[in-house]
């Protein structure tokens, strides 16, 4: 079992977290300009990197908070993403 630290709450069991996908995804500046290919790969391609990745998780069960993390993906283990000013 995964254990995911809410920033707000602390250490909690995966159960009550829903994984939100890649971190730092950013919306298409026109999207009414894209085709059906250009919006396919915004909806659907993602990274898949062996080591540590960026992701979202939401606190479903508790404060219903959305953060980010870094995760490694060979170890599962977590760690708060740092903010950059």
């Amino acid at each position: 079992m995964l254990s995911i630290r809410c920033p707000w709450c602390g250490d909690r069991d995966e159960t009550e977290f829903r994984y939100g996908g890649q971190a730092h995804v950013d919306f298409p500046e026109n999207p009414a300009e894209l085709d059906d290919a250009e919006w396919a790969e915004y909806l659907f391609i993602r990274d898949n990197p062996r080591g540590l990745f960026h992701e979202r998780w939401a606190h479903t069960a508790g404060c219903r908070r959305w953060f980010n993390v870094v995760r490694d993906t060979e170890t599962n283990e977590m760690r708060p993403e740092k903010v950059v000013p």
